[in-house]
């Protein structure tokens, strides 16, 4: 069984029960699904200022905190227990792509060549962590939720903000990997 859980899973195992969550929140508390409201709790508990922003009763939204808790109890877990000792297939093309970048060592889904902390401290490395963590968080907070609540919670519930929201993290995401990453990278 343990073997079993340490492969891959395909997408029409994994995909579903990831898009089964949203009916099991909607079904068991009437709570929808979305992972980045949860800063903003942590936020309103834990900060003492009088901001408005974090004046709301954030105790009704506990269960949020728990959640983000769990996944990353489940991430600490997988990592530790149910990695794949294997290392990661990457498409050769893909792979030759990324060598002429100087990324050779990946088998973490990591790039350690340019995910590391002596990186950090140059241009490339303050551009793709710094800079992309604050446009994320920017991006975030802008499009009224993550990824995940929008294109999964979101879309499923049928709204057209999410819809949206859903096309343009796409849009962003295929210019900034076509367009803005290689040139980032062959800094």
């Amino acid at each position: 069984m343990l073997e079993f859980l340490k492969q891959p899973w395909p997408w029409y195992i994994a995909g579903p029960l990831i898009g089964l969550t949203v009916p099991a929140l909607l079904l068991l508390g009437n709570k929808s699904f979305g992972i980045s409201s949860s800063l903003r709790h942590i936020c309103a508990s834990c900060i003492p200022a009088k901001i408005p922003f974090f004046q709301y009763n954030w105790k009704k939204e506990v269960w949020n905190l728990f959640f983000v808790a769990g996944i990353l109890l489940g991430g600490i877990i997988g990592a530790g227990l149910l990695s794949n000792p294997n290392p990661v297939v990457v498409n050769p093309a893909l792979a030759d792509e990324l060598a002429g970048y100087g990324i050779t060592n990946y088998n973490n889904l990591v790039p350690e060549d340019i995910m590391n902390w002596q990186s950090l401290f140059t241009l490339k490395g303050f551009f793709l962590m710094i800079v992309g963590g604050f446009l994320v968080g920017f991006g975030t907070r802008y499009a009224g939720g993550c990824t995940s609540g929008h294109a999964i919670m979101g879309l499923s519930n049928l709204q057209w903000p999410s819809l949206v929201a859903a096309m343009c993290f796409m849009i962003g995401g295929f210019i900034m990997a076509n367009l803005i990453l290689p040139y980032i990278l062959s800094l």
